[in-house]
C-alpha cells in the first residue's frame, strides 16, 4: 500500500491544479491564457510541471485578510466614519 502513495500524490495534486485553474476567472490568470495553462496542467501533470508551473507562475497571488464579503467593524473605513457623523433622532 505504501508504495502506492507517491503516484497518489501526485495525482491528487495533478487533480486539484485542473479544478483550480479551472475555477479561477480568466482575468485572474497570470502569465499566460486560461486555455494554455489547461493544456499544460493535463500534458505535464503526470511528471508535476504543469500543476507545479501552475501554483508558481499562474495562479492569482491572494493578498492576505483581503477576501472580500464581510468586514469587522473596525476594519471597515464605511462604519467607522459612520461613528463621526451625527444622529438623526436623539435618545432622551
Amino acid at each position: 500500500m505504501l508504495r502506492y502513495l507517491p503516484f497518489l500524490l501526485v495525482l491528487a495534486l495533478w487533480i486539484y491544479a485542473f479544478i483550480d485553474c479551472l475555477n479561477t476567472p480568466e482575468e485572474e490568470v497570470r502569465g499566460l491564457p486560461k486555455v494554455v495553462w489547461v493544456i499544460v496542467i493535463l500534458l505535464f501533470g503526470e511528471v508535476l510541471l504543469g500543476p507545479v508551473a501552475w501554483f508558481f507562475a499562474g495562479r492569482p497571488r491572494r493578498v492576505a485578510g483581503r477576501r472580500g464579503g464581510w468586514t469587522a467593524p473596525d476594519d471597515n473605513p464605511e462604519f467607522l466614519a459612520s461613528l463621526n457623523r451625527p444622529r438623526d433622532d436623539p435618545q432622551d
